[in-house]
Protein backbone atom coordinates (compact mmCIF):
# COMPACT_ATOMS: atom_id res chain seq x y z
CA UNK A 1 0.00 0.00 0.00
CA UNK A 2 1.38 3.04 -0.88
CA UNK A 3 1.39 5.41 1.82
CA UNK A 4 2.51 9.58 2.68
CA UNK A 5 4.57 10.78 5.97
CA UNK A 6 5.08 13.87 6.90
CA UNK A 7 8.21 14.97 8.54
CA UNK A 8 7.31 18.38 10.38
CA UNK A 9 10.78 19.68 10.51
CA UNK A 10 9.79 23.19 10.47
CA UNK A 11 5.92 22.48 11.44
CA UNK A 12 3.53 22.55 9.02
CA UNK A 13 1.18 24.21 6.81
CA UNK A 14 -0.95 24.71 3.75
CA UNK A 15 1.91 26.31 1.28
CA UNK A 16 4.47 23.80 2.78
CA UNK A 17 2.40 21.04 1.86
CA UNK A 18 1.79 21.75 -1.03
CA UNK A 19 5.08 22.21 -1.79
CA UNK A 20 6.14 19.06 -0.75
CA UNK A 21 4.02 17.72 -2.87
CA UNK A 22 4.93 19.56 -5.90
CA UNK A 23 8.59 18.42 -4.86
CA UNK A 24 7.38 15.18 -5.10
CA UNK A 25 6.55 15.06 -8.17
CA UNK A 26 3.18 16.40 -9.10
CA UNK A 27 3.31 18.93 -11.99
CA UNK A 28 2.04 22.28 -11.36
CA UNK A 29 0.23 22.96 -14.13
CA UNK A 30 -1.27 19.46 -13.03
CA UNK A 31 -2.28 21.22 -9.94
CA UNK A 32 -3.53 24.54 -11.53
CA UNK A 33 -5.93 22.79 -13.78
CA UNK A 34 -7.38 20.90 -10.75
CA UNK A 35 -7.75 23.90 -8.77
CA UNK A 36 -9.60 25.31 -12.14
CA UNK A 37 -12.25 23.48 -11.03
CA UNK A 38 -13.19 25.39 -8.11
CA UNK A 39 -14.62 28.11 -10.56
CA UNK A 40 -12.65 30.50 -8.10
CA UNK A 41 -11.50 34.38 -9.84
CA UNK A 42 -8.56 35.84 -10.18
CA UNK A 43 -6.33 33.04 -8.35
CA UNK A 44 -3.03 32.54 -9.27
CA UNK A 45 -0.44 29.58 -7.90
CA UNK A 46 3.39 30.10 -8.29
CA UNK A 47 6.07 27.94 -6.78
CA UNK A 48 9.70 28.37 -7.23
CA UNK A 49 12.66 26.00 -6.24
CA UNK A 50 14.93 27.32 -3.34
CA UNK A 51 18.12 25.90 -1.10
CA UNK A 52 17.42 25.83 2.53
CA UNK A 53 20.39 24.89 4.64
CA UNK A 54 21.72 23.15 1.34
CA UNK A 55 18.30 21.11 0.82
CA UNK A 56 16.47 21.78 -2.24
CA UNK A 57 13.09 22.51 -1.39
CA UNK A 58 9.59 24.11 -3.42
CA UNK A 59 8.03 27.35 -2.04
CA UNK A 60 4.41 28.14 -3.22
CA UNK A 61 2.63 31.17 -2.99
CA UNK A 62 -0.72 31.29 -3.98
CA UNK A 63 -2.00 35.05 -4.72
CA UNK A 64 -5.67 36.26 -4.76
CA UNK A 65 -7.09 39.78 -5.64
CA UNK A 66 -10.14 38.96 -3.81
CA UNK A 67 -11.41 41.69 -0.73
CA UNK A 68 -14.32 39.90 1.05
CA UNK A 69 -12.76 36.75 2.44
CA UNK A 70 -14.50 36.23 5.03
CA UNK A 71 -16.70 33.03 4.48
CA UNK A 72 -19.01 30.37 6.50
CA UNK A 73 -18.51 26.75 6.18
CA UNK A 74 -21.73 26.33 4.04
CA UNK A 75 -20.82 28.56 1.72
CA UNK A 76 -16.98 27.04 1.11
CA UNK A 77 -19.11 23.84 0.97
CA UNK A 78 -20.76 25.10 -1.90
CA UNK A 79 -17.67 26.39 -3.64
CA UNK A 80 -16.41 22.46 -3.05
CA UNK A 81 -19.50 20.66 -3.87
CA UNK A 82 -20.24 23.01 -7.21
CA UNK A 83 -16.95 22.05 -8.74
CA UNK A 84 -15.71 19.26 -10.97
CA UNK A 85 -13.45 17.17 -8.58
CA UNK A 86 -14.06 13.35 -7.99
CA UNK A 87 -15.97 12.69 -4.84
CA UNK A 88 -13.59 11.47 -2.66
CA UNK A 89 -11.17 14.85 -2.83
CA UNK A 90 -14.30 16.80 -2.29
CA UNK A 91 -15.28 14.82 0.59
CA UNK A 92 -11.85 15.18 2.14
CA UNK A 93 -11.59 18.92 1.27
CA UNK A 94 -14.83 19.42 3.79
CA UNK A 95 -13.90 17.09 6.09
CA UNK A 96 -10.72 19.42 6.83
CA UNK A 97 -12.91 22.57 6.74
CA UNK A 98 -15.19 20.67 9.16
CA UNK A 99 -11.73 19.96 11.64
CA UNK A 100 -11.31 23.85 11.46
CA UNK A 101 -15.00 24.46 12.06
CA UNK A 102 -15.31 22.76 15.14
CA UNK A 103 -12.20 24.35 16.65
CA UNK A 104 -13.22 27.85 15.64
CA UNK A 105 -16.89 27.31 16.89
CA UNK A 106 -14.95 26.13 20.24
CA UNK A 107 -12.67 29.05 20.52
CA UNK A 108 -15.39 31.23 20.42
CA UNK A 109 -18.10 29.73 22.12
CA UNK A 110 -20.79 29.49 19.14
CA UNK A 111 -22.26 27.21 17.06
CA UNK A 112 -20.27 25.89 13.99
CA UNK A 113 -23.14 26.97 11.37
CA UNK A 114 -22.49 30.60 12.59
CA UNK A 115 -18.77 30.56 12.05
CA UNK A 116 -17.19 32.81 9.23
CA UNK A 117 -13.59 31.60 8.90
CA UNK A 118 -11.22 34.93 8.30
CA UNK A 119 -7.58 33.36 7.35
CA UNK A 120 -8.75 30.27 6.50
CA UNK A 121 -12.03 31.58 4.20
CA UNK A 122 -9.59 33.27 2.05
CA UNK A 123 -9.40 31.92 -1.61
CA UNK A 124 -5.35 31.79 -0.93
CA UNK A 125 -6.57 29.06 1.84
CA UNK A 126 -9.09 27.46 -0.18
CA UNK A 127 -6.28 26.27 -2.76
CA UNK A 128 -4.10 25.22 -0.16
CA UNK A 129 -6.46 22.53 1.59
CA UNK A 130 -8.31 21.65 -1.52
CA UNK A 131 -5.22 21.66 -3.53
CA UNK A 132 -3.48 19.41 -0.79
CA UNK A 133 -6.17 17.11 -1.22
CA UNK A 134 -5.69 17.06 -4.93
CA UNK A 135 -1.68 16.32 -4.87
CA UNK A 136 -2.13 13.39 -2.20
CA UNK A 137 -4.61 11.62 -4.58
CA UNK A 138 -2.41 12.28 -7.49
CA UNK A 139 0.60 10.66 -5.61
CA UNK A 140 -1.47 7.25 -5.39
CA UNK A 141 -1.65 7.58 -1.54
CA UNK A 142 -4.02 5.54 0.47
CA UNK A 143 -2.83 6.58 3.92
CA UNK A 144 -1.24 9.43 5.95
CA UNK A 145 0.82 9.11 8.74
CA UNK A 146 3.02 12.18 10.39
CA UNK A 147 5.52 12.66 13.19
CA UNK A 148 4.49 14.46 16.12
CA UNK A 149 3.76 17.92 15.17
CA UNK A 150 5.90 20.32 15.68
CA UNK A 151 5.27 23.90 17.44
CA UNK A 152 6.72 27.16 18.40
CA UNK A 153 6.07 28.87 22.00
CA UNK A 154 6.27 32.43 22.36
CA UNK A 155 5.76 35.76 20.61
CA UNK A 156 2.77 36.91 19.39
CA UNK A 157 0.60 35.59 16.50
CA UNK A 158 -0.32 38.49 14.43
CA UNK A 159 -3.82 38.04 12.70
CA UNK A 160 -7.55 39.69 11.75
CA UNK A 161 -8.63 38.65 15.30
CA UNK A 162 -5.58 40.47 16.18
CA UNK A 163 -2.29 39.39 18.60
CA UNK A 164 -3.13 35.75 19.53
CA UNK A 165 -0.61 33.83 21.25
CA UNK A 166 1.66 30.93 19.95
CA UNK A 167 0.99 28.47 18.74
CA UNK A 168 -2.87 29.81 17.65
CA UNK A 169 -5.54 28.51 19.75
CA UNK A 170 -7.32 27.46 16.59
CA UNK A 171 -4.02 25.24 16.19
CA UNK A 172 -4.03 23.49 19.81
CA UNK A 173 -7.59 23.19 19.63
CA UNK A 174 -7.46 21.20 16.40
CA UNK A 175 -4.33 18.88 17.50
CA UNK A 176 -6.23 17.78 21.17
CA UNK A 177 -5.59 13.90 21.21
CA UNK A 178 -2.74 14.03 18.10
CA UNK A 179 0.81 14.12 19.31
CA UNK A 180 2.81 16.98 19.21
CA UNK A 181 5.98 18.59 20.16
CA UNK A 182 6.49 21.57 21.96
CA UNK A 183 9.72 23.71 21.17
CA UNK A 184 11.23 27.31 22.49
CA UNK A 185 10.96 28.94 19.00
CA UNK A 186 9.09 32.04 18.84
CA UNK A 187 7.60 31.82 15.48
CA UNK A 188 4.11 30.19 14.14
CA UNK A 189 5.42 27.02 13.03
CA UNK A 190 2.33 24.90 12.59
CA UNK A 191 -0.70 27.10 11.13
CA UNK A 192 -5.06 26.42 11.59
CA UNK A 193 -4.37 25.00 7.94
CA UNK A 194 -1.67 22.55 8.37
CA UNK A 195 -3.07 20.92 11.97
CA UNK A 196 -6.38 20.51 10.19
CA UNK A 197 -5.02 18.59 7.21
CA UNK A 198 -3.07 16.44 9.38
CA UNK A 199 -5.80 15.50 12.19
CA UNK A 200 -8.44 15.70 9.44
CA UNK A 201 -7.20 12.68 6.84
CA UNK A 202 -3.42 11.05 8.77
CA UNK A 203 -3.73 8.06 10.65
CA UNK A 204 -1.67 9.32 13.25
CA UNK A 205 2.28 8.33 14.08
CA UNK A 206 4.44 6.28 11.64
CA UNK A 207 5.47 4.57 14.72
CA UNK A 208 7.29 0.92 14.02
CA UNK A 209 5.54 0.39 10.79
CA UNK A 210 8.01 -0.71 7.95
CA UNK A 211 8.07 1.56 4.84
CA UNK A 212 9.75 1.69 1.91
CA UNK A 213 10.75 5.29 0.58
CA UNK A 214 10.29 5.79 -3.21
CA UNK A 215 9.75 9.36 -3.78
CA UNK A 216 11.21 12.09 -0.88
CA UNK A 217 10.14 16.11 -1.24
CA UNK A 218 10.64 19.16 1.01
CA UNK A 219 7.94 21.67 0.76
CA UNK A 220 9.72 25.63 2.60
CA UNK A 221 7.79 27.75 4.40
CA UNK A 222 7.61 31.96 4.15
CA UNK A 223 9.68 32.17 7.25
CA UNK A 224 13.80 31.68 7.45
CA UNK A 225 14.15 30.17 10.88
CA UNK A 226 17.95 29.79 12.87
CA UNK A 227 16.59 26.97 15.20
CA UNK A 228 15.52 24.45 12.81
CA UNK A 229 15.51 24.46 9.28
CA UNK A 230 11.58 25.64 8.23
CA UNK A 231 10.75 22.49 5.88
CA UNK A 232 8.16 19.86 5.60
CA UNK A 233 9.72 15.96 4.28
CA UNK A 234 7.37 14.51 2.54
CA UNK A 235 7.97 10.47 1.94
CA UNK A 236 6.05 8.57 -0.20
CA UNK A 237 7.10 4.95 -0.15
CA UNK A 238 5.17 1.45 -0.02
CA UNK A 239 3.78 0.21 3.47
CA UNK A 240 4.79 -3.49 4.77
CA UNK A 241 1.81 -4.53 5.48
CA UNK A 242 2.56 -6.58 8.05
CA UNK A 243 3.43 -6.24 11.61
CA UNK A 244 6.51 -7.84 13.42
CA UNK A 245 6.08 -8.40 17.36
CA UNK A 246 7.42 -10.68 20.01
CA UNK A 247 5.30 -13.39 21.79
CA UNK A 248 5.51 -16.01 23.95
CA UNK A 249 4.28 -19.52 24.49
CA UNK A 250 3.71 -21.25 28.07
CA UNK A 251 3.40 -24.62 27.62
CA UNK A 252 2.95 -28.01 30.25
CA UNK A 253 2.09 -31.66 28.98
CA UNK A 254 -0.61 -32.79 31.36
CA UNK A 255 -1.24 -36.65 31.93
CA UNK A 256 -2.97 -37.05 35.24
CA UNK A 257 -5.98 -34.31 35.36
CA UNK A 258 -9.67 -34.90 34.72
CA UNK A 259 -10.31 -34.05 31.23
CA UNK A 260 -13.77 -31.89 32.15
CA UNK A 261 -11.40 -29.39 33.56
CA UNK A 262 -9.40 -28.36 30.58
CA UNK A 263 -12.48 -26.15 29.13
CA UNK A 264 -12.47 -23.98 32.31
CA UNK A 265 -8.48 -23.19 32.15
CA UNK A 266 -9.14 -22.67 28.82
CA UNK A 267 -11.46 -20.12 29.36
CA UNK A 268 -9.56 -18.53 32.52
CA UNK A 269 -6.44 -18.05 30.32
CA UNK A 270 -8.06 -16.40 27.52
CA UNK A 271 -10.06 -13.88 30.28
CA UNK A 272 -7.04 -13.25 31.71
CA UNK A 273 -5.27 -12.19 28.67
CA UNK A 274 -4.08 -15.37 26.85
CA UNK A 275 -3.68 -14.46 22.98
CA UNK A 276 -4.38 -17.81 21.90
CA UNK A 277 -5.37 -21.12 24.03
CA UNK A 278 -4.69 -24.27 22.30
CA UNK A 279 -3.95 -28.28 23.30
CA UNK A 280 -2.47 -30.96 21.28
CA UNK A 281 -2.98 -34.90 22.57
CA UNK A 282 0.72 -36.43 23.01
CA UNK A 283 2.44 -39.47 24.28
CA UNK A 284 4.66 -39.59 27.07
CA UNK A 285 6.89 -41.54 28.40
CA UNK A 286 5.55 -45.35 29.51
CA UNK A 287 3.10 -44.98 26.27
CA UNK A 288 0.94 -43.18 28.36
CA UNK A 289 -1.59 -40.44 26.61
CA UNK A 290 -1.35 -36.62 27.73
CA UNK A 291 -2.23 -33.02 26.17
CA UNK A 292 0.15 -30.61 25.84
CA UNK A 293 -1.73 -27.12 27.12
CA UNK A 294 -0.20 -23.81 24.92
CA UNK A 295 -0.87 -20.12 25.95
CA UNK A 296 0.52 -17.72 23.40
CA UNK A 297 1.10 -14.69 25.48
CA UNK A 298 2.63 -11.26 24.98
CA UNK A 299 5.80 -10.83 27.37
CA UNK A 300 3.31 -8.35 30.44
CA UNK A 301 1.16 -11.46 30.81
CA UNK A 302 3.53 -14.47 31.39
CA UNK A 303 3.04 -14.44 35.17
CA UNK A 304 -0.40 -13.77 35.58
CA UNK A 305 -1.02 -17.17 32.73
CA UNK A 306 2.14 -19.30 34.72
CA UNK A 307 0.12 -18.84 38.03
CA UNK A 308 -3.29 -19.99 36.68
CA UNK A 309 -1.33 -22.72 35.12
CA UNK A 310 0.10 -23.90 38.64
CA UNK A 311 -2.96 -23.01 40.48
CA UNK A 312 -5.87 -24.75 37.97
CA UNK A 313 -3.47 -27.51 36.72
CA UNK A 314 -1.77 -30.41 38.13
CA UNK A 315 1.54 -29.63 36.16
CA UNK A 316 4.61 -28.95 38.43
CA UNK A 317 6.51 -26.69 35.94
CA UNK A 318 5.93 -25.44 32.36
CA UNK A 319 7.95 -24.48 29.50
CA UNK A 320 8.14 -20.72 28.14
CA UNK A 321 9.50 -19.72 24.12
CA UNK A 322 9.66 -16.93 22.38
CA UNK A 323 8.53 -16.64 19.06
CA UNK A 324 9.04 -13.93 16.29
CA UNK A 325 5.17 -13.59 14.84
CA UNK A 326 3.79 -11.52 11.77
CA UNK A 327 0.84 -10.28 11.48
CA UNK A 328 -1.41 -8.21 8.85
CA UNK A 329 -3.01 -5.19 10.56
CA UNK A 330 -6.61 -5.90 10.97
CA UNK A 331 -9.88 -3.35 11.46
CA UNK A 332 -12.83 -4.10 13.75
CA UNK A 333 -16.09 -2.19 12.23
CA UNK A 334 -19.81 -2.19 12.45
CA UNK A 335 -21.86 -3.12 9.12
CA UNK A 336 -25.19 -2.64 8.60
CA UNK A 337 -26.77 -6.06 6.94
CA UNK A 338 -30.79 -7.42 7.06
CA UNK A 339 -30.11 -8.59 10.45
CA UNK A 340 -29.00 -5.47 11.76
CA UNK A 341 -25.78 -4.10 12.65
CA UNK A 342 -22.64 -6.96 12.42
CA UNK A 343 -19.37 -6.95 13.88
CA UNK A 344 -16.71 -7.55 10.99
CA UNK A 345 -13.05 -7.81 11.07
CA UNK A 346 -11.63 -5.85 7.95
CA UNK A 347 -7.69 -7.10 6.87
CA UNK A 348 -5.50 -5.39 3.97
CA UNK A 349 -2.49 -7.29 2.29
CA UNK A 350 -1.27 -5.32 -0.75
CA UNK A 351 -4.96 -4.05 -3.18
CA UNK A 352 -6.51 -7.84 -1.41
CA UNK A 353 -9.17 -6.88 1.35
CA UNK A 354 -10.38 -9.38 3.50
CA UNK A 355 -14.06 -8.51 5.42
CA UNK A 356 -15.13 -11.92 8.07
CA UNK A 357 -18.32 -11.14 9.83
CA UNK A 358 -17.78 -11.95 13.84
CA UNK A 359 -19.02 -15.48 14.95
CA UNK A 360 -20.84 -14.40 18.19
CA UNK A 361 -23.27 -11.98 16.14
CA UNK A 362 -23.55 -14.37 13.50
CA UNK A 363 -24.17 -17.49 16.30
CA UNK A 364 -26.59 -14.52 18.01
CA UNK A 365 -28.60 -13.93 14.53
CA UNK A 366 -28.94 -17.89 14.22
CA UNK A 367 -30.21 -18.57 16.92
CA UNK A 368 -32.62 -15.70 17.27
CA UNK A 369 -34.21 -16.11 13.72
CA UNK A 370 -33.71 -20.01 13.62
CA UNK A 371 -31.45 -20.03 10.69
CA UNK A 372 -28.76 -22.48 10.61
CA UNK A 373 -25.24 -20.60 11.09
CA UNK A 374 -23.25 -21.90 8.16
CA UNK A 375 -26.41 -20.36 6.31
CA UNK A 376 -26.15 -17.13 8.03
CA UNK A 377 -21.89 -16.82 7.34
CA UNK A 378 -23.12 -17.43 3.43
CA UNK A 379 -25.85 -14.47 3.40
CA UNK A 380 -23.24 -11.99 5.63
CA UNK A 381 -20.59 -12.71 3.43
CA UNK A 382 -22.52 -11.54 0.54
CA UNK A 383 -24.01 -8.55 1.92
CA UNK A 384 -21.03 -6.90 4.20
CA UNK A 385 -18.66 -7.23 0.78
Amino acid sequence: MKIAYFDTIGGISGDMTLGACLSAGVELEYLKSEIAKLNLSGVEINSNSISYHGVNAVQVKVVSNEKHHHRGLLEIYKIIDGSNLCLEIKNKSKKIFFTLGEAEAKIHNISIEKIHFHEVGAIDSIVDIVGSVICLDKLGVKEIYSTPIKLGSGGIIKCEHGSLPNPAPATIEILKDYPVTLTDIPHELTTPTGAAIIKSISSGMIGNKKITPQIIGYGAGAARLEAVPNLLRLVVGEKDETIEEKIFAIEANIDNMNPEIFPYVLEKLMQAGALDVYMTPIIMKKGRSANMLTALCVKENIEQLKKIFFMETTTLGVRIQEYSRSKIERQEEKRETSFGLIGVKVSKIDNFVRILPEFEDCKKVAKENGIPLIEVYKILLEEIQ
